[in-house]
């Protein structure tokens, strides 16, 4: 009887244990791929209705409420609804009118299977607004919750496949304007407090939700049949007269634009936007409620003409992603490039009738190869696509490889089927899964039928593996000094067996004219036989037309590159000569002289910031202090004499900030000064309120003798009151005194002195700054130590950054030590922070082979 008994108490203990074992594969933190998978089947129709009482004191919660209206098809397990917050911000939950008991485990709200039934079904939920994406301010807030973070402010299906319809209710102080999705119904203000009732919004996924509420200025025009709203708090009158026809004209052009490419219209009711100082991203698609970053879009007289075209940009990418990502959406975050590398493609087409007098191909060049390289070419290398097997590691797969590198791989796909048959499969993209949900291969199998390509087989290297391909070539001459045989190579840098198929020009350069030769670079090794008997070249220059992508050979010997006419050929070589210098193919000294000879003639815009930046970053990155120090009068004494020369104020503009960047030497600190405190007007160079802040801020990190006064000064003169308290957080880093930038640093391993990460990258620039990091080097310990945090608290660009701004600032034998050791001692460290630590870090590992090859 024991025996048996033992064997009954077995069986129960297997079977009852059974179904929680299951319902433990969905129930875990964050939103896993499996709960996300089984939530799409079990709930549909989705309405909430939502209620955010906002108190006029910021350290009062917000009193909120959720009635949940939803379809449930399935009831093999409990509802999970996603929120990750405290329990104790939740005060009851009701069930088809039954008040349940609150059941909150592992950031999930949990509805029992007993409460509910298949068919329709309400949930109402009392709760406090969760803090986390609330970005509250002392007189306004604004919620973002990409990718994750709806779950973080209410009880929501925080999946991108669970679209829904919203209504919402929103108290605030009578004096705050209200923005969001839904168009307003009716407005009643009682005791100072008004209550703004808006109408069902459109079908959206949760990380596009939003809302704005605050002290803001308000404005509306209707460029053509839609009104738009803009809310924004910029006071300065110059850049608001300069700017806001603008922002309504770009929006309207973007999508006149975007209807005519895709033949579906605007797809939503509304669409509004908001301006916000210290944004975390350059813009968010809300749907209905677009968020920019306030600086970048209000511009006045002094900007550069790239700055005009980066907004432009700016607002064509955002305006494009009401098509691609908010009417077609991602299934899954492991697709998020998807939508972002439409935005991207499509902002770059967007823009170009708006600037005809900029060359596009070198705009699309600048902005997209060198951001692509910085990452692409690290030990933390990702493919385009990412496997993600939980939501909240979807902020990690944000970077510059889908934002930039996707883009160029689209112009390939695009350049190889054709503009017709391309354009056709993005029409039948949009109409197929319009309001639903796509994957990159369900794009390909449309794209697949207008092309005989095999674009599945294609995209596996494009966008399924890390890194890039070297090329190289070999070319013989015969006895006439004609080319025999010319081949070219392509291996994959990061020693996989990978081939990048692509399409670009090589440029045969003669004295009197050049032959472009198209290259279809489609395995490991090709000949090119219709150049047997060409005479030899004075120069070979590789991808001509900037369409390839990769490191290619370079030689300036016997034909610099500023002799190069076609502007995107002379772009192209500029970043390809900082790519070889980065794998030591060229020196660091002899690439910077190459570039400086270049910015002596160099009259194109983009061409001029581009080298400016690459300028900068040998000189602070890789030359040893020696040869800073051998180089900084030469490159002071070149920039004056470039700002006396009668040049374009966007030329002017960009030379000026370069010597800014570098000017540390006595005579360099008081040309700055004269300019600051306006004893010198350099003509043609337009300086508004933030330069001089800026330039207040270099004199400060160069040891000038009268800084702190500067600095006090500098504030007293700024006259907007967001930019003051932005001024004000980052004055501890500006200091001179050692004790008060450590102790500015300590501070920010509380997560509520990060809130304002901008401001917080504003002020790691300041602490770490080159000629600072001999005292902020003790430090970086602390910075990687606070990373796994980071990633939890902030947002989805604040690690990386984070990272870039403190140990990637650095090239000593110290902080790589620092870095050394960490690693060793964290054996097991999460490997999507990891790699993005390894790409912060890349000029850390670059710099020690640099000095390596210089030392033999």
């Amino acid at each position: 009887m024991r025996n048996l008994f033992l064997v009954l108490m077995l069986v129960c203990v297997v079977s009852c244990n059974t179904k929680p074992s299951e319902e433990n594969q969905l129930l875990v933190e964050g939103i896993s791929s499996e709960l996300a998978t089984y939530r799409k089947k079990q709930v549909s129709d989705i309405v909430y209705n939502l209620t955010f009482n906002i108190p006029l004191e910021r350290e009062n919660a917000i009193a909120s409420n959720l009635n949940l209206s939803v379809q449930v098809n399935d009831l093999e397990h409990p509802l999970y609804l996603d929120f990750n917050e405290d329990k104790s911000h939740l005060k009851s939950v009701a069930v088809n009118g039954e008040n349940i008991k609150i059941n909150h485990q592992r950031e999930h709200l949990i509805i029992p299977q007993d409460y509910l039934k298949k068919g329709h079904n309400e949930v109402s939920v009392v709760f406090d607004a969760g803090e986390v994406s609330l970005n509250r301010n002392d007189d306004y807030l604004y919620t973002l919750l990409v990718p994750d973070r709806a779950s973080t402010l209410f009880p929501c299906f925080d999946q991108p496949d669970l679209k829904a319809n919203y209504k919402l209710e929103i108290t605030a102080p009578s004096t705050w304007k209200v923005l969001c999705g839904g168009a307003l119904e009716s407005e009643e203000t009682v005791n100072n407090y008004t209550k703004h009732v808006y109408g069902l919004t459109d079908k959206m996924s949760t990380y596009l939700f939003s809302f704005v509420a605050g002290v803001f200025n308000e404005t509306s025009q209707k460029p053509a049949d839609m009104e738009m709203t803009l809310l924004y708090r910029e006071n300065d009158s110059a850049k608001i007269a300069a700017s806001v026809d603008a922002i309504f004209e770009h929006h309207q052009k973007a999508v006149d634009f975007l209807e005519e490419y895709t033949q579906y219209p605007f797809p939503f009711q509304k669409m509004d936007y908001a301006t916000i100082p210290g944004f975390q991203y350059g813009g968010m698609e809300h749907v209905g409620a677009i968020q920019y970053k306030e600086s970048s879009l209000f511009l006045d007289g002094t900007t550069t003409q790239e700055r005009l075209l980066n907004r432009a940009r700016l607002i064509a990418h955002e305006t494009a992603h009401m098509w691609f990502g908010d009417l077609v959406t991602m299934k899954w975050f492991d697709d998020v490039w998807l939508k972002e590398v439409f935005a991207n493609f499509m902002a770059d087409k967007t823009v170009n009738g708006s600037f005809p007098n900029i060359n596009h191909d070198l705009k699309f060049l600048t902005s997209h190869y060198p951001r692509a390289y910085s990452e692409d070419r690290t030990q933390g290398a990702t493919p385009i696509r990412q496997n993600l097997g939980n939501l909240k590691n979807a902020g990690t797969l944000y970077g510059n490889i889908i934002y930039h590198k996707a883009p160029i791989m689209m112009r390939q796909l695009e350049v190889i089927m054709g503009e017709e048959p391309f354009r056709k499969g993005m029409r039948n993209y949009i109409k197929t899964y319009a309001n639903g949900n796509a994957t990159w291969n369900d794009l390909v199998e449309l794209l697949d039928n207008e092309t005989p390509i095999d674009l599945k087989q294609w995209s596996e290297v494009w966008v399924n593996k890390s890194g890039r391909p070297v090329i190289s070539d070999s070319i013989v001459y015969d006895t006439n000094g004609k080319i025999e045989r010319f081949e070219v190579m392509q291996h994959a840098e990061d020693g996989t067996e990978n081939i990048w198929t692509q399409a670009f020009n090589i440029g045969l350069v003669y004295k009197d004219s050049v032959h472009l030769e198209p290259v279809n670079l489609d395995a490991k090794q090709i000949s090119l036989t219709t150049l047997a008997g060409m005479p030899k070249p004075e120069a070979v220059v590789y991808n001509y037309n900037g369409l390839g992508y990769g490191v290619f050979p370079t030689d300036f010997s016997n034909h610099h590159i500023y002799n190069i006419k076609d502007d995107v050929a002379r772009g192209f070589a500029y970043i390809n000569l900082y790519e070889n210098m980065l794998s030591v193919n060229v020196t660091a000294m002899l690439a910077f002289k190459e570039m400086l000879d270049g910015l002596k003639v160099e009259k194109e815009d983009l061409i001029i910031n581009l080298i400016s930046g690459e300028i900068k970053s040998i000189f602070w990155k890789y030359f040893t202090a020696d040869e800073r120090d051998l180089m900084l009068e030469p490159l002071e004494s070149f920039l004056q004499e470039r700002l006396k020369e009668n040049l374009d104020p966007s030329i002017k503009k960009t030379i000026f900030n370069l010597y800014k960047s570098v000017a540390y030497s006595e005579t360099g600190k008081d040309f700055l000064y004269q300019v600051w405190n306006k004893t010198m007007t350099l003509d043609n160079v337009y300086l508004n309120e933030n330069d001089y802040t800026s330039i207040a801020s270099a004199l400060a990190i160069f040891k000038h003798e009268q800084a702190d006064d500067i600095l006090k000064t500098a504030h007293e003169q700024i006259t907007n009151s967001d930019r003051k308290k932005n001024f004000e957080f980052i004055l501890p880093a500006l200091s001179n005194d050692e004790n008060v930038r450590d102790a500015f640093m300590k501070s920010l391993a509380k997560p509520e002195n990060r809130e304002k990460e901008s401001w917080v990258l504003d002020a790691l620039d300041c602490i770490h700054h080159p000629l600072r990091q001999q005292s902020g080097q003790k430090h970086l310990k602390l910075c990687l130590d606070l990373l796994e945090e980071i990633q939890l608290t902030g947002d989805i660009f604040f690690p990386k950054a984070w990272l870039s701004a403190t140990i990637g600032a650095y090239t000593s034998p110290e902080a790589h030590k620092v870095l050394q050791e960490f690693l060793a001692e964290n054996p097991n460290y999460s490997p999507v922070l990891k790699n993005k630590l390894l790409q912060a870090t890349d000029p850390l590992y670059r710099v020690q082979n640099l000095w390596k090859t210089k030392e033999v």
